[in-house]
């Protein structure tokens, strides 16, 4: 459970944070074919243009924008280096294509759309569609309401193809009703699509997809495997005989972590080709010269070349991080040019590109962005385990002792990797209040290979709670910070930790938590999403209560004795705002000082930035009441 990158955050990310719009965003890039040129959508404040750039100095080659009150998303190149990309008003999206004399409309979707993709043929689009929408694609986004007869009806993202020389009158999907298409891509021959699918609700069903392949045709669906990790990013060989994909225990669809398996075609078994290896897959892809990759090593991301059975070969190499529109990087056809979005902790965004080996900077817009923080990456041994995480402090450091908060992320099969500290954001807000931020990565994340991810499963908040306070005591050693004045937030599975350590350590003067589990028991019954639990409690909670009962902190509510600020969205169905109210009865039971906030129409971990901006105000108000001020 997390917070993840779906499509209206894709349609979203165009555009600047309120209070941050000097800065300039780069989303959705593509790289060519050839590697010469990249597209991004972009804008430093207001609406944002599709902008295409040169790879060899960045310059600006050309701009598009054909609607002045619309958002683009999907960007992706023809094989002949003609774009391709989405026009979304509020009405429907438009399927547009652009040479390089003019811009046209193929389709326009009467719904939602994602994903589109040029056959190898270049003559036609597939697009992934979900007509007449209920909400946005992904349980994040915020759910309808629960009236009237329940479950009878669920969105349905199916694969649609169109003709780019005949403009469509009307959207017939190719895929069958029922299966939830969730990624694809082209076979070589154009003749068929592999896809990773599930039948029935797909914000729910992703954790138990299979990998399939379509019929170009007639979209009859044929098994290729049924993996027992889950899946991401499927991907045919040049010569058509393969797919690999990236597998792993994954909590959520787009946080995208494991070892690259490769399967034939045909069908079969899938094979690891990355078993045993100390680093975590985020991204592959599939060119003329083998197999991309982006990977996460402990601090660092890297761009590399994989040839199964031996490791990664790693090219570019930062402890930062990295994005594009398709993966974590864009690599060109023949594989030797890539490009990403890179960002740290104290730079803003900027493309980089080039040879995998040698990628560089070729933006400069936002070379003057200020840094509220200096990071630190720290690194400490528990139980066995080799842990890494972040620590940033003020620029301007506090006189003496300092208090610090540690931040969980959500997952939990996710990193906290180094992201621009907008001042919009809470980790600046409270850098800006004299506080020290620790961000841990503690087992159960990625980064240290799938054996680490896959080694909090049935422990939620045993291992990875140890490994986060022999985090602070490692932080402790290396910078002033006061053990006396402790706080903790999180949200999601980083909202769960905050609730559940109040249960089991009093280390803490004050917690925020957010979209938090406090019960796993009644949760089970009440998500719309309960198809993840069962890859880490192995059994569903009605088969092994006990299992869920043991950590769920309303069962040990008696323990509690931290204040906490509690926060959810009114319409999450990832973490239903019930879990949020048990909690805070408990406490209020208990006479522990709590409030909650239950955020109108909001999503997971409240988006919205209005609603944000007031979880901030109140988190730093708590903090700065329960911990700066502790005695």
């Amino acid at each position: 459970m997390r917070l993840t990158l779906t499509t209206a955050a894709l349609l979203l990310a165009t555009a600047a944070p309120a209070t941050a719009q000097t800065i300039h965003q780069y989303g959705n890039l593509a790289l060519s074919p050839a590697g010469d040129r990249i597209a991004t959508v972009e804008a430093a404040a207001g609406h944002a243009v599709v902008t295409i750039r040169a790879v060899a100095d960045g310059r600006i080659l050309r701009t598009i924008d054909p609607c002045k009150t619309c958002s683009y998303s999907g960007l992706t190149f023809a094989p002949n280096g003609d774009l391709v990309f989405l026009v979304r008003d509020t009405a429907a999206v438009r399927l547009t294509y652009a040479d390089a004399r003019s811009t046209r409309t193929v389709a326009t979707i009467p719904g939602i759309a994602q994903t589109p993709r040029v056959s190898p043929d270049g003559k036609r689009i597939a697009l992934l569609v979900t007509l007449g929408a209920a909400k946005e694609s992904g349980a994040t986004q915020a759910g309808v309401r629960m009236i009237g007869e329940i479950g009878e009806r669920n969105d349905e993202q199916r694969l649609a193809v169109f003709d780019i020389a005949r403009p469509a009158t009307q959207v017939t999907p190719l895929s069958p009703s029922g299966r939830y298409v969730y990624e694809y891509d082209w076979t070589p021959d154009g003749r068929g699509f592999v896809a990773t699918t599930a039948l029935g609700n797909g914000d729910n069903n992703w954790w138990v997809a299979t990998l399939d392949a379509i019929d170009a045709t007639t979209g009859a669906v044929r098994s290729i495997a049924r993996p027992t990790t889950q899946l991401n990013q499927p991907r045919v060989s040049p010569d058509g005989r393969t797919v690999a994909y990236v597998g792993g225990l994954m909590s959520d669809f787009g946080s995208i972590g494991g070892d690259v398996f490769t399967v034939p075609l045909t069908g079969g078994t899938p094979r690891n080709i990355t078993a045993g290896a100390r680093s975590t897959v985020t991204t592959i892809d599939w060119t003329a010269a083998g197999l991309r990759t982006v990977t996460l090593a402990g601090d660092s991301v890297q761009l590399g070349t994989l040839t199964p059975g031996r490791p990664v070969v790693a090219g570019f190499a930062k402890p930062a991080s990295v994005g594009a529109g398709d993966g974590r990087a864009v690599f060109s056809a023949d594989g030797r040019i890539a490009a990403a979005v890179v960002q740290d902790y104290e730079h803003a965004p900027a493309i980089y590109a080039g040879p995998i080996a040698a990628l560089r900077q070729i933006t400069h817009d936002n070379d003057a962005a200020p840094a509220v923080a200096t990071a630190r990456s720290i690194s400490w041994k528990n139980e066995g385990y080799d842990v890494q995480g972040w620590l940033l402090a003020p620029r301007t450091a506090p006189a003496g002792k300092a208090p610090m908060i540690t931040i969980v992320h959500g997952g939990p099969s996710s990193a906290s990797m180094p992201n621009y500290l907008y001042p919009t954001s809470l980790n600046a807000a409270l850098l800006q209040a004299g506080y020290y931020v620790f961000l841990p990565n503690p087992r159960g994340s990625y980064g240290q290979g799938e054996a680490f991810t896959a080694a909090n499963r049935r422990d939620f908040g045993g291992g990875d709670l140890r490994d986060i306070l022999a985090g602070i005591d490692a932080v402790e050693r290396v910078a002033p910070v006061d053990d006396d004045r402790l706080g903790l937030g999180g949200c999601s599975y980083g909202g769960f930790m905050a609730m559940w350590a109040n249960t089991q350590t009093n280390r803490f003067k004050g917690i925020v938590a957010g979209a938090g589990l406090s019960n796993w028991v009644s949760y089970y019954g009440t998500n719309g999403i309960d198809q993840w639990m069962l890859p880490f409690f192995g059994k569903s909670m009605y088969d092994d209560m006990k299992a869920y009962e043991d950590v769920s902190a309303i069962y040990q509510a008696g323990k509690a004795r931290t204040p906490t600020f509690i926060y959810v969205g009114e319409r999450d169905i990832e973490v239903p705002p019930t879990q949020s109210i048990e909690w805070w009865h408990a406490l209020k039971d208990r006479n522990v000082p709590v409030s909650l906030v239950i955020y109108p129409d909001a999503g997971h971990c409240v988006p919205a930035p209005d609603q944000s901006a007031d979880v901030r105000r109140r988190a730093i108000a708590w903090f700065d009441r329960y911990v700066k001020g502790a005695k």
